[in-house]
């Protein structure tokens, strides 16, 4: 199996959702659009992408929302290099419809004081959910390693919350751990690095909030 030298994960650019909450209450989550300034930010890390890649080829993994798609077209990268498949087990958290302004707050705070993995959103999901269909596409990642024209690149393109969770997934990170994360900026990128000891690293960690709380073990 020739695993890729590197994975890089990418948060979306600045969505109309990110620039202004009260969107949701007319359009649907999936199909917010990236706001100006998220373009920019996209392009900027584009550029840092095509010299990281240079001529090698990359397998992209987009998660279907219209903003995600917008940032890969605004990576710029050469289509002759690069394989698109657009994974739905990569979206963003579901909220559940259209969502009021207030309601959207009023829960968020709920998640931040319940635990952003065990929060299930009403209608939607809860961050455990997308822990699983995270996993479910790592499966099927691993098995894209198997085939014999597998790149040396993996771009995965998808949301803040997505990319905790796959960090979490792959590196085996506890709850607690995870609850103390951050989420990225908007077009940041985290990558995993092959090791010479066949092991993967992570570029950079991810900014913490407060430091993970300890359980004790009876």
């Amino acid at each position: 199996m020739a695993r890729p030298r590197r994975i890089v994960l990418v948060r979306h650019g600045e969505s109309e959702g990110n620039a202004d909450d009260s969107v949701y209450e007319r359009v649907p989550d999936h199909a917010l659009s990236l706001t100006e300034h998220g373009e920019f930010q996209a392009e900027q890390t584009g550029k840092r992408l095509r010299t990281e890649f240079g001529r090698e080829r990359v397998s992209v993994y987009v998660s279907p929302y219209r903003r995600t798609h917008q940032t890969l077209r605004a990576f710029g990268l050469d289509s002759d290099l690069v394989r698109v498949r657009e994974e739905p087990r990569l979206r963003e958290q579901d909220w559940g419809n259209w969502q009021k302004r207030e309601d959207v707050r009023q829960q968020k705070a709920y998640r931040d004081a319940y635990g952003h993995f065990f929060y299930r959103f009403a209608q939607g999901e809860s961050g455990a959910d997308v822990y699983d269909r995270v996993g479910a596409f790592l499966e099927s990642l691993h098995r894209g390693f198997e085939e014999p024209d597998s790149p040396p690149n993996v771009l995965i393109v998808t949301h803040g919350l997505t990319m905790r969770l796959f960090c979490m997934r792959w590196f085996h990170w506890s709850v607690a751990e995870f609850e103390a994360l951050a989420n990225p900026g908007n077009a940041e990128t985290r990558t995993l690095l092959l090791g010479e000891n066949g092991r993967y690293s992570l570029d950079r960690p991810f900014a913490k909030w407060r430091e993970p709380q300890r359980y004790d073990v009876a």
